[in-house]
């Protein structure tokens, strides 16, 4: 499996470092290492990495796995690894390696007995380059408070013609025996999590390697105002978890990696609001609490019940009182009316931010919603029973019907679901994929709703297209090919129409479903999301919850073919 750096991110497993070619507009262009340490606002980029001879800069080509990135050129080569997760090695020969930082206020280097130090005040860190084998030079000329500028050369000895160097990443002080150590396994550690990774046929094969890898490398270590490993949607831009996506990784991990799932499950309930609310996004730094996600908590708990005996009743007891309070915030914060009907103050919170189903204003009520409630309650009811807690499992089961049938009366036209805003009860407009949700809840629907539901999904030239599902109708007037949730294909949406399928007796068509969007992702890569006519992908074109969907579906898929 080999891949570009244009499109996925060269890292490993708890780093926080990563090697990319995606740059902003005012640098060179390049190969650089960058941090991903403080969300997505920042680029986070460190040092260009050139190759050079004789004290030239040369040209290079190179190839990257999951575990090598090796840039050649023809007079020799660089070999670049992550020996752990806060050291890169570069290994050489017959050239040798200039590193350009990328500098900011008060950033400096200074030599420290058999290291040199670049202080990062941009990047909050400190770098320890420990040339092992070549000769090290340093450009850092002085300017009043900090370096104008900053480079490394490395360049292979007269006598031995290699270089081998460390850059390691701390916050303070070099860590103890970084510059002693060999590498503790990268490459079997990768090759372990792949071996974990759900199996899938034959001419998928490649492409669960590749979404193996960016699962794998996208996992950040404890840090900050993380709590538990994390794994981020991406290295690229999206250098943050949000609390629905990690929802889909914990699905995709819960057989291989159960603990690095309950890890990604559990990450926003350790953060949870006092009023239920859980953060809209978090990462080493900060949690942003202006949105949040929709509740597919309950869905995503039942789903990975139904899959492992992992969910012991400890972790049962560990999850319960924070999806209780997750469950009642909608109820309590987001229903003004006191109607029993909560709304979304804004389509951020629904996960689908741009919908068409907002586009006359908030706050909206949603079928999509109410859905997910009624679900969450469902689950809560189980758990309750494993507790013992008899009188409380009898009330979500209470509560969950009522809401259920509340969801039908207000939402439910006889042909359709509709979207209204809270205020003047005012339908939506457009015509989202977003408003046939509800199908998760299967056979919960009368047989009437889910035939309609069913047939919308199958009608040709509306949202079904040969890739899968576009979120808006092609069709619909507000549709743009590369309209976020306007348009294009998205991994949630697709396996959460998926399992309501299923759920409403539809296998034949959920596995047509799950074949459109394996097909689309091996043949475009583990994108943000499709156009849903051509099948390209868009935006960040290695993202987790893509790969996490894939891998769930093509070990569906696979199962289905081998039963």
């Amino acid at each position: 499996m080999l891949f570009r750096l244009n499109e996925v991110p060269f890292s490993a497993y708890g780093s926080f470092m990563a090697i990319t070619e995606i740059v902003p507009s005012d640098q060179i262009q390049g190969i650089y290492i960058k941090s991903v340490r403080g969300g997505d606002e920042k680029a986070g980029l460190i040092f260009r990495i050139e190759a050079t001879c004789e004290d030239k800069i040369v040209p290079y080509t190179y190839q990257v796995s999951a575990t090598l990135l090796q840039m050649n050129s023809d007079k020799g080569y660089l070999a670049i690894s992550f020996q752990e997760p806060d050291v890169i090695r570069i290994n050489g020969e017959g050239i040798g390696v200039r590193l350009v930082v990328v500098n900011d206020t008060y950033d400096y280097a200074v030599p420290m007995g058999d290291i040199i130090e670049l202080n990062s005040y941009s990047k909050e860190r400190r770098y320890a380059l420990h040339a092992c084998q070549g000769n090290m030079q340093m450009e850092a000329p002085w300017e009043g408070s900090r370096c104008r500028s900053i480079a490394f050369d490395l360049s292979p000895s007269l006598d031995e013609g290699q270089i081998d160097l460390l850059i390691h990443e701390y916050a303070v002080v070099p860590r103890a025996g970084f510059k002693d150590s060999a590498s503790i396994g990268t490459k079997e550690h990768f090759e372990s999590f792949l071996a974990h990774t759900r199996g899938c046929s034959s001419q998928f094969e490649t492409a669960r390697e590749l979404a193996a890898y960016i699962t794998w490398s996208c996992v950040v270590e404890p840090e900050g105002y993380l709590p538990r490993r994390a794994m981020y949607m991406s290295k690229n831009w999206m250098t943050n978890i949000w609390s629905w996506d990690h929802c889909f990784n914990a699905m995709a991990l819960i057989e291989g990696e159960p603990q690095l799932a309950w890890d990604q499950f559990m990450i926003f309930f350790d953060r949870q609001d006092e009023s239920g609310m859980l953060a809209d996004l978090m990462n080493d730094k900060y949690a942003l609490w202006n949105g949040c996600k929709p509740p597919i908590h309950g869905w995503t708990l039942a789903w990975m019940m139904r899959r492992t005996d992992y969910v012991t009743v400890e972790r049962m007891k560990e999850i319960y009182e924070p999806m209780v309070r997750w469950t009642n915030f909608w109820f309590e914060h987001r229903d003004t009316q006191k109607s029993g009907i909560p709304a979304y103050n804004h389509g951020n919170d629904s996960g689908w931010d741009n919908s068409t189903i907002f586009h006359l204003g908030v706050p909206l009520q949603s079928p999509d919603l109410c859905a997910f409630l009624v679900l969450q309650m469902d689950v809560l009811g189980e758990i309750a029973l494993q507790l013992g807690l008899i009188g409380e499992a009898e009330s979500w089961r209470q509560r969950s019907e009522e809401l259920l049938q509340a969801t039908l009366a207000h939402f439910w036209n006889g042909e359709a679901f509709l979207a209204k805003l809270t205020e003047s009860n005012q339908a939506h407009v457009g015509d989202s994929l977003q408003l046939f949700l509800p199908v998760v809840l299967g056979h919960r629907l009368p047989e009437a709703v889910r035939e309609r539901l069913v047939e919308g999904l199958k009608q040709s030239g509306r949202f079904l297209t040969e890739h899968g599902f576009a979120t808006e109708s092609v069709r619909s007037e507000f549709y743009q090919a590369d309209g976020y949730w306007r348009g294009p294909i998205w991994a949630p949406s697709t396996l959460l129409i998926y399992e309501g399928l299923k759920a409403c007796g539809e296998l034949d068509f959920a596995m047509d479903i799950a074949e459109r969007f394996c097909k689309m992702a091996a043949q475009s890569g583990m994108a943000e999301n499709y156009d849903a006519i051509t099948g390209e992908g868009l935006r960040d074109r290695a993202f987790t919850w893509t790969s996490s969907v894939f891998l769930i579906l093509a070990n569906e898929l696979y199962r289905h073919e081998n039963k």
